[in-house]
C-alpha cells in the first residue's frame, strides 16, 4: 500500500532531480545509522516526500555530503539529512514492520515474517520514542483488519481507518501546524487506500481477496469512476497542502502530489486502453 509518493522525474528541474536524490539519499544513510544496514531494505520514496515536507515547514539544519554505498560503490552520492530525516526514517521502519506482519496475516508470507521479526528491536525503540503514532499504527491495522473480515463494500470505513494511520504520521510534533498536518495526512491516506484498491482490483479479484470495489469488476467506465474519486480526495489533500508555509522544494512537492501520485493509474489504463490511444490527463 506504499510506493505512490514518487516525483515524475520528467517534469522536475535538472537542480530539483539533484534535490530530490540527495534526500532520497540521505534517508537512505539515515536508516542504516538509525538502524542498522538491513533497514535499507525499507527504504520508499513516500517517506522521502515526507522528509521534504517537514524539512520545508521546520526549516531544521541540514548537513550534507558524499558517499559510496552498496549499490553504488564507485561513484560517490550527494545526501543532505535533517531532523526531518531522522523521524522520517522511523516511520520508514514502523511503517514497514507492520506491513509485513498484514502481509503475514493475510497470505501466510514467511518472507514477511521474518523481516518483521528483524525489525521488531527497531519498532520497539521507535514506539517508546513515538507512541501517538505507533498506536494509531497498531489500532488502524488492526481496524483495517476487521474490516476486511467483515468484507464491507463501501470504500469509506477502510480509507477512513487507513487515512487516520496517515495523519498521525505525518505530525511529527504537536504545534500550530499539527491540526493542518492531520488533515493533509488523513486525506493522502484515503488517497493512497483507494489508489491500491482500484489498481488492485483485478488481482484482488482473480484471488477472492477482500477489495471494496469487487462489485465493479470488469465495467468499462471503471476508469473515469476512479479518477473522480481520487480527484475529490486528493482535491482534499492539497487544500490542507496549500495552508502550510511552505518555500524550500515546494516545486518538487507539487510534483509529487499533483503528477507522480498519478503515475501507476495513469500507466495502468494507458495499458488497457493500447499504445494507440490516450490515457488521459490529470
Amino acid at each position: 500500500m506504499f510506493g505512490y509518493l514518487t516525483g515524475s522525474q520528467e517534469y522536475l528541474t535538472e537542480e530539483q532531480q539533484k534535490r530530490y536524490r540527495a534526500c532520497y539519499c540521505g534517508l537512505c544513510r539515515c536508516l542504516k545509522e538509525r538502524h542498522g544496514s538491513l533497514a535499507r531494505m525499507v527504504l520508499n520514496y513516500d517517506m522521502t516526500f515526507l522528509v521534504l515536507l517537514l524539512n520545508s515547514l521546520y526549516e531544521p539544519e541540514e548537513k550534507s555530503g558524499a558517499d559510496t554505498c552498496p549499490v553504488h560503490p564507485i561513484e560517490p552520492r550527494q545526501w543532505w539529512q535533517s531532523e526531518a530525516t531522522e523521524y522520517a526514517a522511523d516511520m520508514n521502519v514502523a511503517l514497514a514492520y507492520h506491513k509485513c506482519l498484514d502481509d503475514w496475516e493475510d497470505d501466510g508470507n514467511l518472507a514477511a515474517l521474518s523481516q518483521a521479526k528483524m525489525m521488531s528491536k527497531a519498532y520497539e525503540k521507535i514506539s517508546a520514542l513515538y507512541p501517538r503514532q505507533c498506536k494509531a499504527m497498531e489500532s488502524s491495522i488492526k481496524a483495517l483488519s476487521e474490516i476486511e473480515k467483515a468484507g464491507l463494500e463501501a470504500p469509506d470505513a477502510a480509507a477512513d481507518t487507513f487515512g487516520n494511520l496517515m495523519a498521525e504520521a505525518l505530525v511529527y510534533k504537536e504545534d500550530r501546524w499539527s491540526d493542518c498536518l492531520r488533515g493533509m495526512g488523513r486525506a493522502l491516506g484515503r488517497f493512497i487506500y483507494i489508489m491500491d484498491a482500484c489498481l488492485d482490483l483485478p488481482a484482488d479479484t482473480a484471488r477472492n481477496r477482500y477489495n471494496p470495489f469487487r462489485r465493479y469488476y470488469g465495467l468499462s467506465d471503471n476508469e473515469q469512476r476512479f479518477r473522480d474519486i481520487l480527484k475529490m480526495t486528493l482535491g482534499e489533500c492539497l487544500m490542507y497542502f496549500d495552508r502550510l508555509p511552505l518555500v524550500l522544494d515546494l516545486g518538487i512537492m507539487q510534483n509529487i502530489l499533483c503528477s507522480g501520485l498519478w503515475v501507476q493509474f495513469n500507466r495502468k489504463y494507458s495499458e488497457k486502453k493500447g499504445p494507440s490511444d490516450d490515457s488521459g490527463s490529470v
